[in-house]
């Protein structure tokens, strides 16, 4: 095993951390580990990244709801749309996409670089996310209690943004959180830690249904490596959540966010060049 290789495994278990200390993220490194350094084919390291953060998130979502913090008709009503979307997405447009997308001059834009340029832009969109300063306007926080909320749903920006988060999350592999938190607070009105935490679900579950679209294409697993992986990330995930209660999770988020963001533009640097 290489230094590379090594640093890889242990990265699995930065990424389960990161998701344990601060409820989400850690996921969107999967991609970029699997490629650069575990060098595992693109197309395939987004099929295993879609099984890695399905069961990471579906660890995440028992804890939120043990406490109550899920809302299981709306993570109904998101899914559907979603769930049709990454499964079809993963099953019949990734493997139909040609090798060679097309030429820009003499430069030819491989389905790889382009899905690696897509996921980078993905990660800079996210890091933005998690770096910006939000006042907090959980009802949560103020003591206002969540278990009998009542969700009221724009049924129709509902729908289409679970097809667009169906889509690139088939795409890129990636669970598509920071996408998926603010259209439950804005179309389901949730508040942020119910959303947070039906949005793991829905995560969880849309991941894992794309990964069966993976599965029942002809994809290779190589299921050992996978559950290596995999193992490695679940045991980072109770590392993190062991000592989230004694770190500050917006520094950690932000410090997190700024990460991302630099991986994002040298992924960006690297395809282009």
């Amino acid at each position: 095993m290489t230094t590379l290789e090594l640093f890889g495994f242990i990265s699995a278990a930065i990424i389960g951390i990161s998701l344990g200390l601060i409820g989400g993220g850690g996921s969107i490194l999967t991609v970029p580990i699997l490629v650069y350094l575990l060098h595992i084919e693109p197309v395939l390291a987004t099929a295993y990244s879609l099984f890695i953060v399905g069961v990471s998130a579906l660890i995440g979502s028992v804890d939120y709801a043990r406490k109550g913090l899920v809302s299981y008709k709306t993570a109904v009503v998101f899914a559907v749309p979603a769930f049709i979307a990454v499964y079809l997405t993963r099953l019949l447009i990734v493997p139909m996409l040609p090798d060679v997308l097309f030429h820009i001059g003499n430069y030819a834009v491989t389905k790889d670089a382009a899905i690696l340029l897509l996921f980078a832009f993905l990660m800079v969109f996210a890091s933005i996310s998690m770096i910006r300063d939000k006042k907090d306007k959980d009802a949560d926080s103020n003591g206002e209690e969540t278990d009998h909320f009542e969700p009221k749903f724009n049924f129709k920006m509902i729908i289409l943004e679970g097809l667009v988060v169906g889509v690139l999350t088939g795409l890129v592999g990636a669970g598509g959180g920071f996408l998926i938190i603010p259209a439950l607070v804005l179309f389901a009105r949730l508040p942020m830690k119910l959303a947070v935490g039906t949005s793991l679900l829905i995560i969880a579950v849309k991941s894992l249904i794309g990964f069966i679209g993976d599965v029942q294409s002809g994809e290779n697993i190589d299921w050992t490596f996978l559950m290596y992986f995999t193992g490695l990330a679940v045991v980072g995930i109770f590392i993190g959540s062991f000592f989230s209660k004694n770190i500050n999770e917006k520094k950690i988020k932000k410090g997190f966010g700024w990460f991302v963001l630099a991986m994002g533009i040298f992924m960006i640097g690297k395809e282009l060049m």
